[in-house]
């Protein structure tokens, strides 16, 4: 290039930079303009004094919508009706599920290969003495015999009663309590390594001073142990108010490990056990992380594991009392700070630079984290599209005028059209006539026609008079065939990255490609989606689990609620790893593409994404579901629904191939939704079983 080219593109680029600029200050302008005139709103006293009048009214357009979502007044006694019994069930997750004395004995008696010993360290610190009691009786109640309770206990002279039921219980426990009285409090992190101190055994578990295990925790982690070989374990677990554990508050149902989750939240939390050589001569707890201690041990510990296992069970009941962390996290505020370092820290150790980590709506300990982006890769977008016109258009001016993502090209894969809107609409993207050149001989190269036979060629848009972003339209000749038509216009990519995107979306997110890139570019990951809307912006895509659904194939979580909704435990809030993600708009490495062969044809239509996604995940990658790139999908505008006639049929055959082809996958269960909830929901609702 010669100065003047250089001089030139400097300058094309820059223009790009200040009209970007502008558009994000009119975006600014028009934010505050408005929130000076809610503010002026909310601050009038006629506003003030009609809230009872609103509360009203808006309860009653709530029970409308809930009405509509439900299909009428039976949809909705069916939904009252279900939480009844989904009430009833929670029983099952409390004393009622505690062994019986015949089931208790077995445990008792029961011996593995392995009997290791778990020493199950507590820090006390001025516990009250009924807490202390119901704690230390949970710990003698384990079926399983071969654990040690070390206590390390900083209680002042007014809770010196602390020692007194210490000593009691360990008078009685046949050497298995050991307890010290320490000098001076060195908080939960110096009272916990106090407690490593005196433990002997094999394994570690961590258990707060006011809390209460499960009879069988122990049992079914060493089960785990032997029959896994796991050196790491966590279980499910609820909080509980008072002295009842029956009276629980939020039940926790975890996924299997999941290391995004983990770092935009400390899901696993209770009730770690794991081996002592893991900790690798380092301390526990680190005081500086104090209040989010137990954070930053589980992203150490866990990196160093080689077999982490989740017991899906409810066996840690979490009291939640004045002072506790689970009576909410104003408690403690310096654990914001001590969380957002443990996870910047883990962070840095994997290799990440220039990230930021912020506190997100759904809590302040979860994060959303930004990842730099490497350099300014190229990303090919693929858009089958046959028709529709106005839905093309949409989409791909939503693309040009909304995405501060810059180096990327759009790539249409024509499929069959009949209307003149769309042939002319086509000519407008690449600045010269679409059929006259359709018909020329010249768009069809060798490598063209050594392609395939369902292979129309290619034309590219040229000229000032093309769309700003670069065009290809690739001519797929054959009858549809999703997964073909994408491949298709993948081979024709000259991207790093491949984006799949539906011709019916549409962007929200100025920086969704941002957003998806910053996962895709991971070593470690395979598929990026994105979050995806209906029009009433209820939630169309926030992840995919295997085995949801009536066909038991896979579906959606989350379906259909309401976008401002912070999802289970806050999962709308933060990127997550999920089984899979929808090929309505999914990122992926076009290396990674063409290795995996691209969409598998024989799913024409349905679950073509899912089956590409598993097979991401068979080679040991991570597949990642983002909140912070939005979308909206109008859902089958293009095909319409497959609910009846030859749709359903075909819909039918694929879900049995697919059903066939993951058969061991769907038996085993996603790792990502846990076992406890029911399968034939999305909403995340307990399994009720008959």
């Amino acid at each position: 290039m010669t100065e003047t080219d250089y001089r030139e593109a400097y300058e094309s680029e820059h223009l790009k930079c200040a009209e970007l600029a502008a558009r994000i200050a009119d975006l600014e302008a028009k934010c505050d303009d408005l929130e000076w005139k809610l503010g002026r709103i909310k601050n009038n006293p006629l506003w003030k004094a009609s809230k009872p009048a609103r509360n009203a009214l808006h309860w009653a357009i709530r029970q409308k919508d809930r009405l509509a979502n439900c299909g009428g007044p039976r949809g909705v006694l069916h939904k009252i009706n279900y939480k009844k019994r989904e009430h009833e069930a929670m029983k099952q997750f409390g004393t009622d599920s505690f062994p019986t004395p015949q089931q208790a004995q077995i445990e008792r008696e029961t011996v593995f290969p392995e009997m290791v010993k778990i020493s199950i360290l507590v820090p006390l610190w001025n516990n009250k003495r009924e807490y202390q009691i119901a704690m230390l009786e949970s710990v003698m109640n384990q079926t399983y015999p071969n654990w040690e309770l070390c206590l390390a206990d900083g209680s002042d002279e007014e809770h010196s009663y602390i020692g007194e039921i210490c000593r009691e219980y360990a008078a009685r426990s046949d050497g298995r309590i050991v307890y010290h009285h320490l000098e001076k409090n060195g908080g939960i992190a110096g009272n916990t390594n106090a407690c490593l101190e005196l433990a002997t055994g094999d394994y570690l578990g961590l258990l707060d001073q006011d809390d209460i295990l499960h009879p069988s925790v122990l049992f079914e982690y060493v089960k785990a142990i032997n029959e896994q070989g796991a050196d790491y374990l966590y279980c499910d677990e609820t909080t509980f108010k008072g002295d009842d554990i029956n009276h629980m508050l939020t039940m926790h149902f975890k996924p299997d490990y999941a290391p995004d989750n983990l770092r935009a939240n400390n899901y696993i939390c209770h009730f770690s056990v794991f081996k002592k050589t893991l900790l690798d001569g380092n301390e526990l707890f680190r005081p500086k992380f104090d209040g989010s201690q137990d954070h930053d041990m589980i992203l150490r510990l866990t990196d160093n594991a080689q077999k982490i296992v989740h017991i899906p069970r409810l066996m840690y009941y979490w009291r939640c009392h004045s002072g506790s962390v689970a009576s909410g996290i104003e408690a403690k505020p310096y654990a914001i700070e001590a969380a957002k370092g443990a996870v910047s820290e883990h962070l840095k150790k994997h290799g990440f630079e220039h990230f930021k980590i912020e506190s997100t709506r759904a809590f302040e300990t979860i994060f959303r984290i930004r990842y730099q982006i490497l350099g300014t890769p190229k990303i090919s977008i693929v858009i089958a599209n046959k028709d529709h016109v106005e839905d093309l258009r949409r989409c791909v001016t939503s693309i040009t005028e909304k995405s501060t993502y810059d180096n990327y090209e759009i790539i249409i894969v024509e499929n069959n059209s009949t209307t003149r809107e769309i042939r002319d609409y086509y000519s407008t993207l690449l600045g010269y006539d679409y059929e006259e050149a359709l018909r020329d001989s010249t768009v069809r190269t060798k490598e063209q026609d050594s392609a395939g036979e369902q292979d129309g060629g290619v034309l590219t848009a040229r000229g000032d008079e093309a769309a700003a972003a670069p065009i290809k339209i690739v001519v797929y000749e054959g009858t549809f065939n999703y997964s073909a038509i994408n491949n298709l216009g993948a081979r024709y990519a000259d991207g790093e990255y491949l984006l799949l995107l539906n011709n019916d979306t549409e962007v929200i997110t100025v920086n969704w490609m941002e957003e998806l890139l910053m996962y895709a570019q991971r070593d470690d990951v395979g598929a990026v989606g994105a979050k995806l809307y209906y029009a009433d912006k209820t939630i169309q895509h926030a992840g995919v689990v295997i085995g949801l659904g009536a066909h038991r194939t896979a579906g959606h979580t989350h379906y259909k609620q309401h976008r401002q909704n912070l999802g289970y435990m806050g999962r709308l809030c933060y990127a997550q790893d999920v089984t899979a993600v929808t090929g309505a708009c999914l990122l992926v490495k076009k290396k990674l593409y063409d290795e995996i062969g691209g969409l598998d044809e024989g799913f024409a239509v349905s679950l073509n994404d899912v089956d590409f996604c598993l097979k991401l995940r068979e080679k040991g990658l991570l597949n990642v579901f983002t909140p912070f790139a939005e979308l909206y999908h109008y859902e089958s505008v293009s095909r319409g629904l497959d609910d009846n006639g030859e749709r359903a049929e075909r819909y039918n055959r694929e879900s049995a191939k697919f059903r066939e082809v993951w058969a061991s996958q769907l038996a085993a269960g996603d790792p990502y939704y846990n076992p406890n909830f029911s399968l034939d929901r999305s909403d995340f609702s307990l399994r009720i079983h008959p």
